[in-house]
């Protein structure tokens, strides 16, 4: 398909040439290590605090560069020094992980959130990989069993809401587990991942997918598993859900089990007709599945991940099954996200719209965005054409041998 050839190219070498960069020459911190992620249009730092997220998540990023395109010394060096700065600073000796640090690497926001777990975890297991060190995979899979064992409570002490009253359960965290597993599966003991995934792909496809809303996600339940007529309780994430359904394919890819995938591929399809803006174009941040006002007052607003995240699982969803309206729906998406996000004078991405797709921030990266959905995504969306073209030379270098053979 010669769409896919030109596009394939495109996606690399914006990754390749613009992207990566851009973060390799603006975000490294050459003084005090780690990483500047609040980066305005040019490049240039606004404010020095870094958050563990997206240290985590640029570690990440350069040791999985490192580990499936190029052995690149650059990119093995950004990778090391950011992981670093985590392991001297990030947390507080027992693998709990700050929030955020000054740039010296002194804590300002405590160990509250299990993304800094996640994504140091990430971090450590793929830098682990890159480097054959054994520390940094301890650090991994140590840090993957803190956050296995504050599963029904992750903020811990640091959590605000009463006990008893009402007690939610979030999407997010068993989300992130159909990632992460498959990302440190190298570390893994092989019972723990496998009841790992099958207890997230139970959460994601049976308690937060629910077949009396159209098989659409929420993004909070009752402990109970039953749906709360509450702000957060009606509150719907298209982005999130379609980001967990290319989760959902790779593990049912991994697992051989095509009717995961289709559930996947059906939920992608059902939550991206809820969520696009049928005015303006794109796709909506929050929603209420009963249409009422959100709490959110940014819900209109179209967000730089959301439509990255949407990109990958269109993509792989026509690449998995061959769905038609996954290929049609990815057109469409596809040039509403170059059209809108792509800056066309400078290198990286904006990150966040309007409702009517007009930059709201000029700004390249923040406190959440940083060198990972856009990287990941160009990176995810080249290799998946990549392997389609390359499946579609080999059908038909096999068929026009076949042809000679049988002559």
């Amino acid at each position: 398909m010669r769409y896919f050839n030109t596009l394939e190219k495109q996606y690399r070498d914006e990754l390749l040439e613009n992207v990566i960069p851009f973060w390799l020459n603006h975000s490294q911190d050459r003084e005090y290590g780690g990483y500047f992620t609040c980066l305005d249009r040019q490049g240039n730092v606004y404010d020095t605090d870094k958050f563990i997220w997206l240290q985590g998540r640029q570690v990440w990023m350069f040791s999985m560069l490192y580990n499936s395109i190029d052995k690149r010394r650059e990119w093995l060096d950004c990778a090391i020094q950011g992981g670093e700065f985590l392991r001297k600073f990030g947390h507080d000796g027992n693998l709990n992980w700050y929030f955020s640090l000054t740039r010296e690497g002194k804590p300002i926001i405590e160990p509250y959130n299990i993304f800094s777990y996640t994504f140091a975890a990430m971090a450590f297991g793929q830098l682990s990989k890159a480097t054959g060190n054994e520390e940094y995979a301890e650090i991994a899979k140590k840090t993957f069993d803190i956050i296995l064992s504050k599963r029904s409570n992750p903020k811990g002490k640091w959590n605000k809401a009463f006990p008893g009253t009402r007690n939610l359960k979030s999407f997010s965290l068993p989300m992130i587990l159909c990632n992460l597993s498959l990302e440190i599966e190298h570390l893994l003991e092989k019972k723990i991942m496998e009841q790992t995934i099958e207890e997230c792909i139970h959460e994601v496809m049976e308690v937060f997918l629910r077949p009396e809303l159209g098989g659409l996600i929420v993004e909070n339940v009752n402990e109970d598993g039953s749906l709360s007529d509450t702000f957060d309780g009606r509150l719907m994430n298209p982005g999130h859900a379609i980001e967990a359904m290319w989760f959902i394919m790779d593990l049912g890819k991994r697992m051989n089990r095509p009717e995961l995938i289709e559930k996947a591929v059906e939920t992608t399809l059902k939550t991206l007709e809820y969520g696009w803006d049928k005015e303006h174009g794109g796709i909506f941040y929050f929603m209420d599945r009963k249409g009422f006002p959100t709490q959110q007052l940014e819900w209109d607003q179209k967000l730089w991940w959301v439509h990255v995240e949407t990109l990958i699982s269109l993509l792989k969803g026509y690449q998995l099954t061959g769905s038609g309206e996954c290929l049609d729906w990815f057109a469409k998406v596809h040039d509403y996200t170059w059209s809108h996000f792509k800056d066309p004078r400078s290198p990286e991405w904006w990150g966040y719209l309007n409702r009517q797709g007009e930059v709201l921030l000029d700004l390249k990266g923040g406190k959440w965005k940083g060198c990972f959905h856009v990287p990941r995504g160009l990176y995810q969306c080249w290799k998946i054409m990549e392997s389609i073209n390359t499946s579609r030379i080999n059908n038909s270098f096999d068929f026009a041998r076949n042809v000679l053979d049988n002559r």
